[in-house]
């Protein structure tokens, strides 16, 4: 008896290796990323050292993170992932143990140093370069389903990282954290991740042929190399658009809690209200592909950067619960739908063949942007004695994103005019 089509129909491989990042980054975000706040607390009452001390550890983390992200991207490109993910991430569980162990300011800056150097090897900009190279066609779900699930990342670690210091003792709690960053990590990076197929292969399993669509500005034989994409106005655009964004949500997630509190909230029920950008950035991924399709990418990608902005505004505007609850929403929508954009644009603008090398210097600028944001913001407060000024100077940053993204996807054209020229 023969075998229905759907039976006989293999699965592509590539899902296998989105199912496989989307573990390993819901654990690489959740402990590396999201557990540096829950455990400041702790710190902090162990050491007596004063928050500013602590915090900038992290700065230096992000810091290095944007400074290594173009030579993690160019390894990407010329050797594949497997190396490099593997190390990053057998590096970070060594480093979490030493950070156990220490008791004194530069061993703590140093651990962090380098835990800098393996987000730069595992987080999210690695793995959209990954999957950008696995995808064509269906490469926008793919890069959803991945950060659909590792959205997840702090909604699952940070209260258990909280349940773990309680139980254990926050050094403790390192412990068995660095075990599951191991555990859960280096086998699947090491046995899953390989370089990705041809074009023609790529094309053939998800249904199309090597001359499909060769107009289309995402076809994974027509790229751009950085030298020539680092010349176009689209470049540049998409790169201020998401600098920009950054300034935004770094400040937000570092500040918002503060301001809400100084609005006359309780601390738990500001925390609460912050919880929701989290969770509010599921449901704006899940509408990234639908409100493309309904305006075009033209008129799309401005608007998700200005539901940020208008996010911010509204908390501004609208000093009630109500107000503020319905302005996290938004700005959770908006960022997540921005997550996306960071994702899939610079492989649908540029090509998947040198996204790892675009992407990385993407990446450098935002990351540095999300690292200098607290720190200049906080001297703004001081100065203006509030949050108010800077927080309305934000919501002009993020209006200029949206105008930066609108005039990429402008000479989104010409960059496919000179890709198809290649």
């Amino acid at each position: 008896m023969r075998r229905p089509s759907w039976l006989r129909r293999r699965i592509y491989a590539g899902w296998g290796i989105v199912a496989a990042l989307s573990f390993t980054e819901t654990i690489s975000w959740g402990i590396l990323y999201y557990g540096f706040g829950v455990f400041l607390p702790a710190m902090r009452r162990e050491f007596g050292w004063p928050t500013s001390v602590l915090s900038g550890a992290f700065s230096v983390a992000l810091l290095l993170s944007g400074l290594f992200a173009p030579i993690v991207g160019r390894w990407l490109d010329e050797h594949g992932p497997r190396l490099v993910m593997t190390a990053g991430s057998l590096v970070a569980t060594v480093l979490l143990l030493a950070w156990a162990h220490v008791s004194t300011v530069v061993p703590f800056y140093l651990v962090w140093a380098g835990l800098g150097c393996c987000m730069a090897c595992v987080l999210y900009d690695p793995a959209f370069a990954v999957i950008a190279k696995w995808f064509w066609r269906r490469r926008r779900a793919a890069l959803t389903t991945l950060t659909l699930v590792a959205g997840l990342a702090s909604v699952i670690f940070s209260p258990l990282n909280a349940w773990l210091i309680a139980q254990l003792g926050w050094r403790h709690a390192l412990v068995v954290l660095a075990l599951v960053l191991g555990l859960g990590t280096v086998p699947l990076h090491a046995l899953i991740l390989r370089p990705a197929p041809s074009a023609a292969e790529i094309l053939a399993a998800e249904g199309g042929t090597a001359t499909d669509d060769a107009s289309s500005t995402s076809h994974p034989e027509r790229s751009m190399e950085l030298a020539s994409a680092v010349r176009t106005a689209a470049f540049w655009g998409l790169t201020g658009a998401l600098v920009l964004s950054a300034l935004l949500t770094a400040t937000v997630s570092v500040y918002l809690v503060s301001y809400l509190v100084e609005r006359g909230m309780s601390v738990l029920a500001a925390s609460s209200v912050a919880g929701l950008v989290g969770l509010a950035q599921l449901p704006g991924r899940l509408l990234f592909v639908p409100l493309a399709r309904v305006l075009s990418e033209r008129f799309a990608t401005p608007v998700m950067f200005w539901l940020q902005a208008a996010g911010l505004a509204l908390l501004l505007l609208f000093p009630s619960t109500a107000g503020a609850i319905l302005a996290v929403i938004l700005f959770g929508i908006g960022n997540g739908m921005i997550t996306l954009v960071r994702a899939a644009r610079p492989a649908e603008l540029f090509g998947s063949a040198r996204y790892g090398s675009v992407a990385g210097v993407i990446a450098f600028w935002a990351t540095i942007a999300r690292a200098i944001a607290p720190t200049l913001v906080g001297l703004l407060v001081s100065h203006w004695n509030g949050f108010a000024l800077p927080f309305w100077l934000l919501v002009g940053a993020g209006g200029l994103a949206g105008l930066a993204a609108w005039l990429a996807e402008w000479r989104a054209a010409q960059v496919l005019r000179l890709r198809l020229s290649a």
